[in-house]
């Protein structure tokens, strides 16, 4: 029974953080005057709701029958290209120091938190279906962890290089 309240109460700080991040990244998408920005900011909030749903559907099921779903294999879809080009206005509509490059900073923190949550869960998980269901999210936020520090850093080269900080 102990074990039972443990996992749902990992769900439960699953399915929080998601929402967290999802109202996160929508205020700033409504907030940001940068197009680009906003295109990246929607897509991950769009991503954070089918994490929503998809922990959503395995706590119903945990609930009801005490056993995880198997997981479908999670298709990503290779969106890179579309992420490096929206990358690549972003930085030529934000400020490394402005309003977005701080939710983007605030963002690489919430994918952090997920990450080590899924993980650490993903390797004390004895149901496979479970162990699985958190690597795969995991992995998941990785890849928007991925993204984000890759804008991030170019952000931070791009006002390194406008403020002449480098040493040569």
């Amino acid at each position: 029974m102990e074990n039972q309240k443990k996992t749902i109460d990992i769900l439960k700080t699953a399915i929080l953080l998601e929402r967290r991040g999802k109202a996160f990244y929508t205020q700033v998408a409504r907030q940001t005057e940068s197009k680009s920005a906003k295109k990246i900011f929607e897509m991950m909030a769009e991503e954070e709701d089918a994490h929503i749903d998809f922990l959503s559907v395995q706590f119903a099921n945990f609930e009801k029958n005490h056993v995880f779903l198997k997981n479908e294999e999670h298709v990503e879809i290779d969106d890179t290209d579309a992420v490096m080009i929206l990358s690549e206005q972003v930085k030529k509509e934000i400020s490394a120091a402005g309003f977005e490059a701080a939710a983007i900073s605030a963002a690489i923190d919430f994918e952090n938190r997920a990450i080590e949550v899924y993980s650490q869960r993903a390797k004390e998980a004895t149901d496979p279906n479970e162990k699985d269901m958190y690597q795969m999210l995991a992995d998941w936020e990785k890849g928007h962890h991925k993204l984000l520090h890759k804008l991030n850093e170019d952000l931070k080269e791009e006002i390194w290089n406008d403020n002449n900080f480098w040493p040569f």
